[in-house]
């Protein structure tokens, strides 16, 4: 085991550390982060792509564009009367004798085809095992004839700290919303005659038109009553809803409790 975030008196942090941290931060993949315009492509002429200022992680390796400023990328003219993809691929490279490390952008071209073309083949590599090469398409430039019809952007851009604590803050407040549209109440029903009972209550307008569940049970301390029969009608515009209860031998008033239990849609 070793140390990497303090100091040795030496030079020790390695790319492949680096890479390890944001792997294990940001992820594995290939993602966009949050900076300057996102990465987002501009198409200047059917001969140049720009590509504003960002960042961007592949495999663990940042590479960026400063903000304020922009990247050109020179494209090949299409062909008349056929239909092209090319791949615009952020390469990363290593030299194997000096091990200096660099990204750049390159233009692979695809088949011209006359109907349904491919997409052209790339490098994948393993910058943790060592891969002198790793491609990371960012871009898929598409062509009908000598016309440039879209220019495709692979990547997501990753959400930060911030945005995921707003949209956990939201989340958290839709759960609450949702668990706040289940009204539960114990109430004591009503004597009606010798065998029925009954309850109105009142449970929101939002609960409208649905069917709450009802159960009963006995007052505490009350062990004669047999409940045979449970109805429970719709819920009313006005958000009340009647509940009876029925049981098998003399009802005396106020011996049994409803515990309804309501959920919108």
């Amino acid at each position: 085991m070793e140390i990497v975030s303090g100091r040795t008196g030496s030079p020790h942090v390695t790319s492949q550390q680096f890479r390890q941290l944001v792997e294990g931060t940001v992820g594995q993949e290939s993602y966009i982060l949050t900076s300057g315009e996102n990465l987002e492509p501009e198409l200047a002429s059917n001969n140049i792509l720009k590509i504003r200022s960002g960042m961007m992680s592949h495999h663990g390796n940042i590479s960026s564009i400063k903000i304020g400023t922009y990247d050109e990328v020179e494209l090949t003219n299409g062909s008349q009367g056929m239909k092209r993809i090319d791949l615009v691929v952020n390469r990363y490279t290593r030299n194997a004798e000096t091990n200096v490390e660099a990204n750049n952008w390159v233009v692979i071209t695809g088949m011209p085809v006359a109907s349904d073309p491919a997409v052209p083949a790339y490098t994948v590599g393993n910058l943790q095992e060592g891969d002198l090469t790793d491609d990371c398409p960012v871009f898929e430039v598409h062509y009908d004839g000598l016309n440039i019809t879209e220019v495709k952007k692979l990547l997501d851009v990753a959400d930060n700290l911030g945005k995921m604590k707003t949209e956990l803050a939201e989340l958290n407040g839709k759960i609450t919303e949702i668990a706040n549209k289940t009204y539960r109440k114990k109430v004591l029903l009503q004597y009606y005659d010798s065998r029925w009972m009954y309850t109105t209550i009142n449970v929101g307008k939002q609960f409208a038109g649905t069917v709450p569940i009802v159960s009963m049970e006995y007052k505490s301390g009350t062990a004669t009553i047999n409940v045979i029969n449970i109805s429970a009608e719709q819920v009313k515009d006005d958000g009340n809803v009647t509940i009876w209860a029925y049981g098998s031998g003399f009802v005396s008033a106020h011996v049994l409790y409803a515990m309804i239990d309501c959920r919108s849609d």
